[in-house]
């Protein structure tokens, strides 16, 4: 009797040890609906996350469960030289617009000032945008209120060596995944859907961002799959597809005759399908600084409106004199034409 009891004793602290570094929401209080807002169980599972003294800590929101989360902001620093997030179940949004009435309406779940961060899973998050869309200035512009800033799903501020990979993005209000003001990040194998019709539902926009690499990713949306903004430097994009949305653009920039500097972007292996554009760089005619050290090398374009376009009077108003040149490059063709 008294080995059986050693044994079992021994197996139970093994299991404990083995799952310590790993916080799950429930246990913080999360409830498993999208009808029940589990936003203060998130927020206390992220405290005890940020303030562990154990190693690479693991904020995790379990598999085969929905929560309902409204705006919310996992702050840093944090402790750990290393912290996950792992999304193996579904984080949902409020579905209506309402719920942003006490927050700031330009993002829904953010990380601020972060290091060591990895977001990752095979889990799903589910901007539920349609109320945003459906009031969206864009689409609507006699509507009385309409709105012209929506919630981006996920946004990083100043979160450096941080990853984002393999999990499942839809339907966000506007944006799905921001990156402003981050250094050494890197986004690989996601998911990113929302209907080509959608206003603004831009896949990734970088802004004030330095050294990021995307991979092996998939995007389809309402705008761009990728937009690259003022102040971005040391950006790879590749083997990513494209479509439906607007292409891969750099800009608009310059916009109210802002300096920007935008250099050394690489956007290679990109596969382009029913988009309305390819490669793209816009610029504002009163906007002032430079782009440069920009390669586009080995895209693909299958019922593509406009392949590759240099816009360097983007917003002009109608009437006014525009030129635009655009280069079709079809490498497995083995042509080239220029068309203005």
């Amino acid at each position: 009797m008294l080995i059986f009891q050693l044994v079992c004793m021994n197996i139970t602290l093994q299991y404990a040890c083995s799952s310590s570094n790993h916080f799950d929401v429930l246990d913080y209080g999360a409830i498993n609906n999208i009808n029940n807002d589990s936003s203060q169980a998130f927020l206390n599972a992220w405290k005890v996350v940020c303030n562990s003294e154990v190693d690479n800590p693991t904020l995790l929101v379990p598999r085969r469960k929905s929560f309902l989360v409204n705006p919310i902001v996992f702050t840093g620093p944090c402790k750990p030289d290393n912290i996950n997030f792992q999304i193996l179940g579904e984080i949902v949004a409020p579905p209506l617009p309402s719920a942003w009435e006490k927050h700031d309406p330009s993002q829904w779940l953010a990380f601020n000032g972060v290091r060591g961060l990895r977001v990752y899973g095979s889990g799903t998050v589910n901007g539920q945008g349609f109320g945003w869309w459906n009031q969206s200035c864009k689409y609507h512009p006699a509507m009385s209120g309409c709105t012209k800033l929506a919630p981006t799903a996920v946004k990083f501020l100043s979160c450096n060596e941080t990853a984002l990979s393999g999990i499942h993005l839809i339907n966000s209000s506007q944006t799905h995944v921001t990156l402003v003001g981050c250094d050494t990040f890197h986004i690989d194998n996601l998911l990113i859907e929302a209907p080509g019709n959608t206003p603004n539902t831009d896949g990734i926009h970088l802004q004030h961002a330095r050294n990021v690499i995307i991979t092996d990713t998939e995007i389809g949306t309402g705008d761009d799959c990728i937009s690259v903004g003022d102040y971005t430097s040391n950006i790879d994009i590749l083997n990513v597809t494209c479509g439906p949305g607007h292409g891969i653009s750099i800009g608009s920039l310059g916009r109210g005759g802002n300096y920007v500097q935008v250099s050394n972007i690489v956007v290679k292996n990109v596969y382009f399908k029913g988009t309305t554009n390819g490669a793209r760089i816009k610029t504002w005619q009163e906007g002032r600084g430079f782009v440069r050290r920009v390669i586009f090398e080995n895209i693909f374009f299958n019922t593509v409106k406009n392949p590759l376009i240099i816009d360097q009077h983007y917003g002009s108003i109608k009437g006014s004199q525009i030129k635009k040149f655009l280069w079709h490059i079809c490498k497995s063709s083995g042509y080239q034409s220029k068309l203005q």
